[in-house]
């Protein structure tokens, strides 16, 4: 018999969905998301806790067809997380330039 998972308490956990419709939407969010950092690097700001989540949760049925349809539907979000007064205001300096020009 396979060793429990840590911290898991024996029970298996869920398995994350290998689903064709889901995918796609998570890698054009992952893209998305490591265009913006570099684009915000490059204009001197960084996010440190920009990351990738889905409005459907995390943990979803393994058989697509148990997927509600609208979280078929549904892109991955970019979630660009907190940060500091001081970034915040030179983020909205670099949006300013670009709005002006």
């Amino acid at each position: 018999m396979p060793s429990p998972t840590p911290n898991s308490g024996g029970a298996s956990l869920p398995r994350r969905t290998k689903s064709s419709t889901l995918v796609p939407k998570l890698q054009e969010a992952t893209a998305a998301r490591d265009a913006l950092a570099a684009a915000l690097t490059q204009a001197g700001i960084q996010l440190p806790a920009m990351d990738v989540r889905t409005p459907w949760g995390d943990l979803v049925p393994d058989d697509e067809e148990q997927i509600p349809h609208d979280a078929r539907t549904r892109h991955a979000l970019v979630h660009l997380g907190v940060c500091s007064a001081p970034v915040a205001l030179a983020l909205a300096a670099v949006i300013a330039r670009g709005t002006a020009g």
